[in-house]
C-alpha cells in the first residue's frame, strides 16, 4: 500500500524555525496535510532527543508514532570545509533505524567536539566524506542523502560551493549514497539530465521550518513502511513518485542579484554574462544555469509525458514520475483575495479539509464535483487551474521566492471588463 513520507524538516530547536513545532503539533498537521510518515528532524539536539525518547513510542522496523501518525529518525548536517582549494558547504541528511544509534552518534560527534546544542542542524568542519565515515561507524544501515542538491551556497551541486563530480563529494562512500534530495528550487525532470545521477533514486521533502510547509514536497513510497523496507526502495529506486513545490518558486532557480533587483534566465546568462550590470559583482548562479552547465540531456531527451495526472519520462520509464502542485492555502487566499493568514482564509480551508479530508486528496483526487459542494466556485477553478499547470510564474532568484499566480492579474482584469460589459 502506498504511503506520504515527508522525512526533511526541522524542530523548533534549529535557527529560524517556528516554535510551535512540537511532536503533538506535527503528527496534527500530518493528519491535516495527508503525510503518513514524518521525518522528526534535528534528533541530535539534545533537547529535542530527549522530547523524542518521552514522547514517540516504539514500533517494529525502525518507525515510530504518535497519535496514529508514524516518524523516522531523521537530522541534516552542514559540513563547512576546504577541499581542492575551494570552500565547500554542503548539507547532509542521516536517517537512523533506532534511538541507540541515535545515542552512539551523538556520542561519536561530542567526543570530536561537534557542538550539537548550538543548533538543530549542527555546522561541523568535516568533510561529506568524513561524516560518511563516522556515520557508517555507528550505523551500517544508516541512510545518508544529500540535501537540496542544486542550492548556490549549501549543496552537492551548489553553484557557490559543491561539486562537478558526485565522487568528487563522496569518494569512496559514493556508492552507498543511494539517493539524492531535489530541493525546492529543482524537480526531478531537472535531475534526470544528469547522468551522474542514473543510479540513485530522487526524493522530495518540504525542509519545513514551520507547520503550514510541512508536504509542500513529499515522496510517495510502496508496501510495507518500514526502515530496512526505505533502504531497499532507495537501493533500487522503488519509488512510486513524488509531490513537487513548483521549482520557479524556490529561492535560487534563476540567476541574479535580489539587492539590484537583477533575474536572470540562463538564456539571459548566455547572452549578457555574470556580472551584474548594476553593481559589477558576480551574480548568484541560479539552480537552472547550474543544471544547464552538468547536463548531459537536453529535455527533449527525456520525452516527457503525462500519466495518471503524474509527469514521466519515456526514455526512463523506472524513474518515478511527479506531481507539481501549489497549497490548497494559497489557492484559497487568492481565490478570496486575501492571504493565507487571515481569518476567512483559514475558515475556509479549515471546513474544506473537515468535509473532505487531507490538503493532499483534495488537491490530486477528489473530483471537483465533490469540491463543488463545499467551496464557492473560484477556489474549485483554482484547484483545476492547478492541476492542469495554467499558472502564472515568476522564478526566484538570489535568496527571493518566486512568485505562483493562479490568475494573471491583467487576464483577470480583462475578464472583469468583459463581465460589465454584459450589462
Amino acid at each position: 500500500m502506498a504511503y506520504v513520507a515527508d522525512l526533511h524538516l526541522h524542530s523548533r530547536f534549529s535557527r529560524a524555525c517556528s516554535q510551535q513545532i512540537t511532536i503533538p503539533n506535527l503528527a496534527k498537521w500530518a493528519k491535516v496535510k495527508g503525510i503518513d510518515l514524518l521525518g522528526t528532524g534535528d534528533f541530535l539536539h539534545p533537547l529535542w532527543q530527549a522530547e523524542l525518547k518521552h514522547t514517540l513510542k516504539g514500533c517494529e522496523n525502525g518507525i515510530f508514532e504518535y497519535d496514529g501518525v508514524k516518524f523516522l529518525l531523521t537530522n541534516e548536517i552542514s559540513c563547512i570545509y576546504s577541499d581542492q582549494g575551494k570552500t565547500r558547504r554542503i548539507h547532509i541528511l542521516i536517517f537512523l533505524p533506532s534511538l541507540e544509534a541515535v545515542a552512539k552518534l551523538t556520542q561519536e560527534l561530542v567526543k570530536r567536539k561537534i557542538n550539537i546544542a548550538s543548533d538543530g542542524r549542527p555546522i561541523t568542519g568535516f568533510s561529506a566524506q568524513t561524516i560518511c565515515e563516522i556515520v557508517f561507524g555507528v550505523e551500517p544501515s544508516a541512510i545518508i542523502i544529500p540535501a537540496h542538491i542544486w542550492t548556490p551556497w549549501f549543496s552537492l551541486f551548489g553553484s557557490m560551493s559543491g561539486y562537478d563530480k558526485f565522487s568528487d563529494c563522496f569518494g569512496e562512500y559514493s556508492d552507498q549514497i543511494l539517493a539524492v534530495e531535489t530541493g525546492l528550487s529543482s524537480d526531478p525532470q531537472m535531475n534526470w539530465r544528469i547522468a551522474d545521477l542514473d543510479q540513485k533514486s530522487i526524493i522530495s521533502c518540504s525542509d519545513a521550518h514551520s507547520l503550514p510547509n510541512l508536504g509542500r514536497e513529499a515522496t510517495i513510497f510502496s508496501g510495507e513502511m518500514g526502515y530496512k523496507e526505505i533502504l531497499e526502495d532507495l537501493k533500487n529506486q522503488n519509488i512510486v513518485g513524488t509531490i513537487e513545490f513548483f521549482p520557479e518558486e524556490g529561492k535560487y532557480h534563476f540567476s541574479g542579484h535580489r539587492n539590484c533587483g537583477v533575474v536572470y534566465s540562463p538564456k539571459d546568462l548566455k547572452e549578457k554574462g555574470e556580472i551584474c550590470p548594476k553593481c559589477g559583482r558576480k551574480l548568484t548562479i541560479g539552480v537552472m544555469e547550474r543544471v544547464e552547465e552538468l547536463a548531459t540531456r537536453t529535455m527533449e531527451d527525456l520525452k516527457l509525458g503525462t500519466e495518471g495526472g503524474k509527469l514521466v519520462s519515456q526514455t526512463f520509464p523506472k524513474r518515478a514520475g511527479f506531481r507539481m502542485l501549489v497549497g490548497l492555502g494559497k489557492i484559497v487566499a487568492e481565490a478570496m483575495h486575501s492571504t493565507p493568514l487571515s481569518q476567512k482564509v483559514k475558515a475556509e480551508y479549515d471546513k474544506l479539509i473537515q468535509s473532505l479530508g487531507s490538503e493532499l486528496l483534495i488537491l490530486t483526487k477528489t473530483p471537483l464535483e465533490e469540491i463543488k459542494k463545499v467551496a464557492g466556485e473560484r477556489v474549485v477553478e483554482g484547484i483545476e487551474r492547478v492541476r492542469e499547470g495554467k499558472l502564472h510564474i515568476e522564478p526566484g532568484y538570489d535568496g527571493t521566492y518566486g512568485v505562483i499566480k493562479i490568475w494573471n492579474d491583467e487576464q483577470e482584469n480583462i475578464k472583469q471588463k468583459e463581465q460589465l460589459n454584459l450589462f
